[in-house]
């Protein structure tokens, strides 16, 4: 009886550290991803969205825009954040107060357009593509491309996420890096480092955007605008 009563103490003893053990380890991966993201227990965090290009409505939002608002939803509840959705338009919001998740390209999106003239003078969207460190970057039936960016308002405060596909589907394909990636992010970049990366989508019409790649890290000049005489 005694041995028994000692086996069952040992088992418990060995349980309650393992779980103490998955608690922590599971508590500081929490603890990493709210600072990757600048998100805290119970705060808030705005959702900025882009009108959908081909609808008459201002209001209307396309599909693959919604499902990359899922993502960020999704990200914002895991680190205990709720989130608040607003339209492009709707510019007047302080930066450095909340986490701003920005989706679309400056011509469906209006604060994406700010926010590439304060912050991302170094990337210029034009149409269907845009340029960065002197290469352009241009949707084809093979290929589509997206701007996945972070930065913080000089005055500091909370990060802006920009994600600036040059169509929907780049859009999602950068929420999606983003829910997936944001740990190697976080180990390259830190919590503070601005970065800016393009990300190209492979044969979208037949894989939608399982299959993402960086393009090209172009965090060198992404934040200055180019010189004069430099396109």
């Amino acid at each position: 009886m005694g041995d028994l009563l000692i086996n069952l103490l040992a088992s418990v003893i060995a349980g309650s550290a393992v779980w103490l053990a998955q608690f922590a380890v599971r508590r500081r991966r929490l603890d990493r991803e709210r600072a990757f993201f600048g998100l805290t227990a119970a705060s808030t965090c705005l959702l900025v969205t882009s009108r959908h290009f081909a609808s008459p409505s201002a209001e209307s939002v396309h599909r693959r825009d919604v499902a990359a608002l899922v993502e960020l939803t999704t990200l914002a509840r895991e680190c205990g954040a709720r989130a608040d959705l607003i339209g492009g338009a709707d510019l007047r919001h302080e930066l450095g107060r909340m986490t701003e998740f920005c989706v679309g390209g400056p011509t469906a999106n209006p604060r994406t357009a700010v926010h590439l003239r304060t912050a991302l003078p170094g990337v210029d969207y034009a149409g269907l593509s845009f340029t960065a460190g002197g290469t352009q970057y241009e949707n084809t039936e093979k290929h589509r491309y997206a701007v996945l960016a972070r930065f913080r308002p000089p005055s500091g405060g909370r990060p802006v996420f920009l994600l600036g596909g040059l169509s929907s589907d780049g859009n999602l394909a950068a929420a999606r890096h983003l829910a997936n990636q944001h740990r190697d992010l976080q180990r390259t970049y830190g919590d503070e480092q601005p970065f800016c990366l393009v990300l190209r989508v492979r044969e979208p019409e037949a894989y939608g955007t399982d299959f993402t790649e960086v393009a090209a890290d172009v965090s060198d000049v992404a934040f200055t605008a180019p010189a004069a005489g430099e396109d």
